[in-house]
């Protein structure tokens, strides 16, 4: 018994160095370096956690009444409307770019790092267009490539009504079998600048069939995930397009649009669970704890018995169980995190003694959970803009990775960047405080609007709370994983 103990450990040894050597199976997804956290892990949770209490109890003191100018426009503000040349300019270079990374990734070089598509796709459009959203509304409802490209076909078929009526029943499901694929994409698909020019284009044509079908208004409200992801960060801007499609807009107070949102359909809720879990999913799936738990424990608990003690001869199995393994995890993510959510929200109906029913109480709450959406995407990519975002001054003048020098900027930014790993560590827990000490403020401004009763708001924001620790030290826990020493 002791030999076969010694053969398993040794098994998962070589299997787990193995994986880091293997293509395919570790497949890094974003730049970065492996060291110790600044202080303990724990000093952070305990901290954090200690600030978020304290922030309930300002939060339930300043927010006791429900502010009278925060779920409108500014008083008295008329509305606003970019210049036609403005929006039309604006979606001719939209269109233009979709263009570029199409053709550049099936026409120039395969290398990622040089071919414009990869960065101005994956760090430019989202990772930083995402961010500028929470900033400036909803710009992409109008300039929206995609859009643009199926108002131009419906003008040709002189008609945007489509041919089927969109069956509300589904909701959001198209929008978020889309984005599962888009993050399979991300995490799974390789970095091919061809894979994701063929993504693109199959992407376009699906657009511009479902809004022929079913209209444009209503497959980019409920289908094209991009304008359902778009638009839920935009409820925190101080702008709300009225008129997408003329681009006209209203200024608001910041936040206002969190509690201006009426979700009508519960697949919206587990459409902004995705958003939250696939980021921590991303940050787990390539820790060394999530990497070791599969390599080395499934291995040698449950799968040694039928594929053998010779980790050589049971790797190529193992590695095609494990694209299964991850891929499932990944599904199941916004669903585990929906059941987490639900037993917050019914916890809170049975505080208020059943006043409301589940399902309405946790699609009323749906937008506190925005702002912890926003910082988690923030905190875990937000250096690829840093390091390889930049480099898309020196990519426009060589777009297919041929030499050229078309705007005399090729040569910049050449060096490598690498950010101080204490300073992104710090922003990264300062955000994600920050962003949990909104969510907070959002939630009981919400509760106030639902229960008009103060006693009964803040009692119904203790199950919120618990959340909101426990997602607060579960997301510095995941960030802290990948940058941890291995021991």
């Amino acid at each position: 018994m002791p030999a076969r103990t010694t053969t398993r450990r040794h098994s998962g040894t070589i299997l787990i160095c193995g994986t880091a050597l293997a293509p395919g199976v570790a497949q890094a997804h974003s730049f970065g370096v492996i060291y110790t956290l600044p202080v303990p892990f724990w000093l952070y949770a305990w901290s954090s956690v200690a600030a978020l209490l304290l922030s309930f109890l300002i939060v339930a003191l300043m927010a006791a009444q429900p502010l009278q100018h925060d779920t409108a426009a500014l008083p008295r503000a008329a509305p606003h409307r970019l210049p036609a040349v403005l929006v039309w300019s604006l979606r001719a270079l939209s269109l233009a770019a979709l263009a570029l990374c199409i053709v550049t990734g099936l026409f120039g070089t395969a290398n990622p790092y040089g071919n414009f598509n990869m960065t101005f796709f994956w760090v430019v459009f989202v990772l930083g267009f995402a961010y500028l959203t929470a900033l400036i509304g909803d710009l992409y409802s109008c300039i929206s490539p995609f859009k643009t490209l199926a108002l131009l076909a419906a003008a040709l078929l002189r008609s945007d009504k489509g041919w089927l009526r969109y069956p509300q029943a589904l909701g959001y499901f198209p929008a978020l079998i889309f984005y599962a694929a888009f993050l399979w994409l991300e995490l799974f698909g390789g970095a091919s600048p061809r894979l994701l020019s063929q993504a693109l284009l199959g992407y376009t044509l699906v657009t511009l069939a479902g809004s022929a079908v079913f209209g444009v208004r209503d497959w980019f409200r409920y289908s094209e995930f991009f304008a359902v992801f778009l638009r839920l960060i935009a409820c925190l801007a101080p702008v709300r397009f009225a008129d997408e499609d003329s681009g006209r807009f209203h200024w608001r107070w910041p936040l206002a649009g969190l509690r201006e949102m009426r979700p009508e359909h519960w697949t919206l809720l587990l459409f902004a669970l995705f958003m939250l879990s696939s980021t921590a999913f991303d940050g787990l799936h390539e820790a060394q704890i999530w990497v070791s738990f599969y390599w080395v424990t499934l291995y040698r608990e449950f799968f040694m018995d039928s594929l053998g003690s010779n980790p050589i001869a049971a790797f190529p199995k193992l590695s095609e169980w494990y694209a299964h393994w991850q891929l499932g995890w990944l599904l199941a993510s916004p669903w585990l995190y929906f059941a987490v959510y639900l037993a917050g929200i019914a916890a809170m109906r049975l505080l208020l003694k059943r006043r409301h029913t589940l399902m309405s109480l946790a699609m009323a709450f749906m937008p506190s959970l925005l702002p912890i959406v926003l910082v988690y995407h923030i905190t875990h990519y937000y250096t690829l803009i840093e390091t390889q975002g930049i480099r898309i001054i020196a990519l426009a003048s060589d777009p297919f990775g041929r030499g050229w020098d078309l705007f005399g900027t090729a040569t910049w930014f050449r060096r490598v960047f690498v950010p101080d790993s204490g300073f992104v560590w710090h922003v990264q827990v300062g955000l994600i405080l920050i962003g949990h000490i909104v969510s907070v403020y959002v939630a009981h401004l919400i509760a106030l609007d639902l229960l008009k009763s103060r006693r009964a708001a803040t009692l119904s924001q203790l199950p919120m709370l618990v959340l909101m620790v426990a997602f607060t030290v579960a997301g510095l826990w995941i960030l802290s994983q990948p940058i941890r020493a291995a021991p």
